[in-house]
């Protein structure tokens, strides 16, 4: 159902793209919409509990795309550095493809976002929680196929 990569021996192992995957800060979000179009966004997101989940408002494109389409993309990259005098990049990245939903706010999935990305005390973080749940909508994505590549 999935291609294998053409280049094999850039393959990063399971192992090595699960690391890339819960240290990246950034993933790109490729979504298809009922007009056709793709439609791709940067966003934060969290590794947790073998999906990948991201908070946004409970409407707008990515909301409007996942509804029609649950099929979606996420890429992570990291370490890219331009070798210029070899025309070449190095990178490690790796491409996902899954399934979203939205589903309910839980405190444990805005938790893990926060520790993630906010030096924030646990007290500070639930009552910020208690404050936005309401408002947040979280998305899931379950995981089908992963695949990590590291430019060399």
């Amino acid at each position: 159902m999935f291609r294998p990569m053409r280049r094999i021996d850039k393959q990063m192992s399971y192992e090595e793209s699960i690391e890339l995957l819960e240290r990246g800060r950034e993933g790109i979000l490729g979504t298809l919409g009922d007009d056709g179009y793709p439609y791709t966004v940067v966003l934060n997101y969290v590794y947790f509990q073998n999906k990948i989940y991201f908070h946004c408002a409970k409407e707008g494109h990515k909301i409007d795309n996942i509804t029609y389409n649950e099929k979606v993309s996420f890429t992570v990259y990291d370490h890219v550095k331009i070798v210029a005098e070899q025309l070449n990049t190095l990178y490690e990245s790796i491409t996902i493809f899954g399934k979203a939903k939205v589903v309910s706010a839980t405190k444990e999935v805005l938790l893990a976002l926060i520790n993630k990305y906010a030096q924030m005390d646990l007290e500070k973080a639930t009552s910020y929680i208690e404050r936005e749940i309401m408002a947040t909508a979280i998305v899931e994505i379950s995981i089908e196929n992963l695949t990590g590549k590291r430019g060399k």
